[in-house]
């Protein structure tokens, strides 16, 4: 019928059962005549006990050795699911993502994928195999492996759909679909059964934790395929494409997302070059930034707030006070963890008001300060105290009729 790729997160594949279960839903697609590319996570909690593990070891490993460790939580599971396989009757071989032909970058820990060559891939699918693949991971032109950061395998999934050409990409999880909210935080959250490539990426970049936003921002560029599904039921899950009638809608869903902390870079000087100064250092130590604002103090002096991740806190305000002793400032570096970004998405949403107005209004209501805001054409998102995070949340989904929310 076509080329399927499967990816099946660390809950599908947990324990033993579980692998089983996935070896079966495999198996009966290739039997259904699909040529079939399985990319599959770490084990359950492999990723994190990995990490602990480091840690008691070496507090500070280096990012390379880190990225050899963790690889090795890919292969297990592939090498499991390809004993399921081998099992149930059909040819199967497990890849790395170096011998898949995944070539990244130099970015330990967070690499960003250079190239793919699906020659060896393509082969084995020929030869009637079905190749399962390890996500998260990829090898450097000297062969160094590196991993993509969390969420990579669903990079990996749709990286190489786009470089074989598939008919379907499907990313399995442990939630049917996508939903206006977070099902776990608010249990009337509503499945959508589709929804367009823009306001997935929204949600994915505002923590919504079923995609990584790297893997919707390239099945966007390649025109991927792509299904949203549950590893646990035969729900037809959530199709991520291009559907103009979205324009219809106003609020598709709120997120939260409690992975990020706030610096604030204070009383830097108000000239040319000194923002562009900040956030160049910062990108050459690989920090992505998200949410900036600055602020127009007295005497000449700025100060210049943003958001990362909270991973990346430690570092990104080291290099802010390094680039403060640089410039000479006089000011200091401000960090603060307890924040949440709560954000809403849909498309038109910053040209009507009256979402804005009921979304201050809602955490007005609460006793909830703003501080920090941010839009785009399809979404508002505030930085709050993380205290009442989700109260808000759920607030604001019922505001917004996300709970009856009704979709044909």
């Amino acid at each position: 019928m076509g080329i399927m790729v499967q990816k099946y997160g660390g809950s599908s594949v947990a324990n033993v059962e579980r692998i089983q279960h996935v070896a079966q839903r495999v198996v009966e697609n290739r039997r259904k005549g699909n040529d079939m590319i399985v990319v599959v996570s770490a084990m359950g909690d492999t990723t994190d006990e990995l990490i602990e593990k480091a840690a008691q070891i070496n507090p500070h490993p280096s990012s390379r050795e880190m990225d050899m460790l963790l690889s090795t939580g890919e292969q297990i599971s592939i090498s499991l699911l390809a004993m399921a396989i081998e099992a149930a009757g059909e040819p199967v071989i497990s890849l790395t993502g170096g011998m898949s032909g995944i070539l990244t970058d130099t970015a330990h820990k967070k690499a960003r994928i250079a190239s793919i060559d699906p020659t060896r891939v393509l082969k084995e699918l020929a030869d009637g195999k079905i190749v399962i693949v390890a996500g998260f991971q990829g090898v450097t032109k000297d062969w160094n492996i590196t991993t993509l950061g969390r969420g990579g395998s669903d990079t990996t999934a749709v990286a190489l759909a786009a470089a074989v050409k598939a008919d379907l990409c499907e990313i399995y999880t442990d939630v049917e679909g996508v939903f206006t909210a977070d099902p776990r935080k608010v249990p009337h959250a509503s499945q959508l059964p589709e929804i367009s490539y823009d306001e997935m990426l929204e949600l994915a970049k505002l923590g919504a934790q079923v995609l990584h936003p790297r893997s919707v921002e390239l099945a966007r560029k390649h025109d991927v395929p792509l299904v949203v599904r549950s590893t646990f039921s035969d729900h037809p899950g959530t199709r991520v494409v291009e559907v103009n009638r979205m324009e219809q809608v106003l609020v598709r869903g709120v997120t939260l997302d409690n992975n990020i902390a706030r610096i604030a870079v204070a009383n830097v000087p108000d000239q040319p070059g000194i923002a562009f100064g900040l956030f160049k250092k910062l990108a050459d130590h690989h920090i992505t930034i998200d949410m900036i604002i600055q602020n127009l103090n007295h005497a000449a002096k700025n100060d210049i707030s943003f958001t990362v991740a909270l991973d990346d806190l430690h570092e990104a305000a080291q290099v802010s006070r390094e680039y403060l002793n640089e410039i000479g400032g006089q000011g200091e570096v401000l960090e603060k963890e307890n924040v949440s970004k709560i954000s809403i998405v849909g498309t038109g949403i910053t040209g009507n008001a009256e979402v804005a107005s009921k979304l201050f209004g809602t955490l007005f209501d609460l006793g909830i300060n703003i501080e920090m805001i941010s839009t785009s054409e399809i979404k508002i998102s505030c930085i709050i105290d993380s205290e009442k995070c989700d109260e808000a949340l759920r607030q604001l989904h019922t505001a917004f009729a996300l709970d009856r929310l009704d979709i044909v």
